[in-house]
């Protein structure tokens, strides 16, 4: 469950105060000093990296993507975009040494801005902590820059190069290169648009975000800003500024977050469908993301086969979880709450392989998949009529029947839970034509492979009950969030029971003409 915020608006408590710096002991002295040992030759390299990308991409600055075909064989994606070529241009993200405590996470933020955006006047910032994440703790960082009388002989690309001075990478972690293919090109320009929209909204607002405690155990960290930057090359995901020990600093997105009556407005929905079934339909992680250019041939040739076909994230996710929930909770009143349901953990273990093994003979295509998009991380712009996703803790391969699924699951809510709000089937079977007019890539969508997909992603919100149980369980024994866990484990869990005979009865028309 990621950070879920229910307004991404810029509205709320606002502070301009913090107390003393809660960083490690000698994280700012490391960066101050390795600001001032680099910022000179860095600029200098920085400005020489600048003229070489330039002049390998004067014919065309642009990310691409690959032709457009049919749905494959192999249940994968359609296009993509290959990250590597013999004259790549690397995308790397700036590391800052310093850690936030979670009970001061304002004051860790203006440590990190020093850093990232040392022009910025921490007086004229403000910042708002959004206060319903219920894994990490966010907060918006907006700098209110203070207007300045203008020369009538001062031109505007002078005010424009005062205001974006030089940031310096003090450490930067390589990332895998995009590649730029010839064929159905996809441009992305200089200031992050495509497809004629704009990427990059503000340079004054930046977002922090700080692991919450034990987050560790439940994601992979290096993966999650992997997947960051492998969305926002295909104009998915918004831009990564920066790294920091236990979080990431990322650009602001405006809109507000859905809740469970806009989530079925009717100028909304379809965005949500279009926008799964354009990820589900484009992003494929390449074999360099995995194995990296110096493997041999025979490691590349083995990773290509495993990349035709990956482990579902259900699967892997659900047992690594499943061997971290300890036989005994340290909160003895948490204990006895789970212990006679949850408790020997194998009892969990063997219902959902079970499922897992009748859900597998379903077929369900596998995507990469966002395998969180409950409401707080779906974001809404009004006045550009779009949806954009957030937080990608738990992106990766999955079946595509699961995000769906776990999609129609989140719209009964979080904070207060109401399973009577699950979609009927008459809204599900709309939502649904919508994503596969996206995902097909026609408009001549029968009504058999509605049905199909219906039948499909109901049985798959079972799973999706059963992950985000566990989940709970663990979170219940290491989060120092104030939420109720080990009751969410019990909402989800006796969800699932609620409606498992009712869903995996369901069977689809095309399923009966076959037996």
């Amino acid at each position: 469950m990621g950070t879920e915020t229910k307004s991404n608006s810029y509205t709320g408590q606002i502070s301009t105060s913090g107390g003393n710096p809660k960083v490690m002991k000698d994280s700012l002295s490391l960066v101050r000093q390795t600001v001032n040992q680099q910022s000179q030759s860095n600029q200098n390299q920085y400005q020489n990296d600048t003229d070489n990308d330039n002049h390998l991409n004067s014919n065309s600055k642009s990310y691409s993507n690959a032709t457009k075909t049919n749905q494959p064989e192999t249940n994968h994606t359609e296009k993509n975009i290959s990250p590597s070529t013999n004259e790549s241009k690397k995308i790397i993200v700036p590391f800052v040494p310093i850690f936030v405590e979670e009970a001061d996470v304002i004051q860790g933020a203006k440590e990190l801005l020093k850093v990232i955006r040392p022009n910025w006047d921490l007086a004229h910032v403000e910042f708002k902590s959004f206060t319903d994440g219920i894994t990490n703790k966010l907060v918006g960082c907006f700098h209110k820059p203070t207007t300045k009388l203008k020369r009538s002989d001062q031109k505007d690309d002078d005010d424009k190069e005062q205001q974006e001075p030089y940031v310096p990478p003090i450490k930067v972690e390589d990332q895998p290169a995009v590649q730029e293919e010839d064929e159905d090109e996809e441009e992305f320009t200089a200031n992050g648009e495509t497809d004629g929209l704009p990427l990059q909204y503000s340079d004054n607002v930046v977002l922090v975000r700080v692991y919450g405690n034990k987050t560790d155990l439940l994601i992979d960290r290096k993966a999650e800003t992997q997947n960051f930057l492998l969305l926002h090359t295909y104009g998915l995901a918004p831009s990564l500024y920066a790294t920091f020990k236990n979080g990431l600093v990322y650009e602001y997105v405006p809109g507000t977050t859905l809740n469970t009556e806009s989530v079925l407005c009717p100028e909304i929905w379809p965005l949500v469908a279009r926008r799964m079934a354009e990820m589900h339909r484009k992003v494929r992680k390449n074999v360099g993301d995995i194995v990296g250019g110096a493997a041999s041939a025979e490691v590349n040739a083995a990773a290509a086969a495993d990349a035709a076909k990956p482990l579902p994230m259900i699967w892997t996710k659900t047992q690594s979880f499943l061997d971290l929930v300890p036989e005994r909770f340290t909160d003895a009143e948490k204990h006895k709450r789970v212990k006679g349901t949850f408790l020997p953990i194998c009892r969990l273990r063997e219902e959902f392989n079970s499922l897992y093994k009748y859900l597998v003979a379903l077929g369900s295509p596998i995507v990469f998949s966002h395998n969180d998009l409950l409401l707080g991380n779906v974001v809404y712009t009004k006045c550009m009529k779009t949806v954009n996703f957030i937080d990608y803790e738990y992106a990766d391969y999955n079946f595509q029947a699961f995000d769906i699924g776990n999609h129609f699951a989140e719209m009964c809510g979080v904070d207060e839970v109401d399973y009577t709000r699950y979609p009927k089937r008459e809204f599900q079977l709309q939502w649904l034509r919508v994503y596969l007019e996206e995902y097909l890539q026609r408009t001549n969508i029968q009504s058999e492979e509605v049905d199909l997909l219906y039948v499909q992603v109901n049985q798959f919100a079972l799973a999706s009950h059963i992950f985000w149980t566990v989940w709970s369980l663990l979170q219940a024994e290491h989060s120092t969030i104030d939420f109720d866990y080990v009751g969410y484990a019990f909402l989800r869990y006796n969800e699932y029971l609620a409606r498992k005979e009712e869903f995996l009865s369901l069977t689809a028309a095309s399923q009966k003409n076959n037996k």
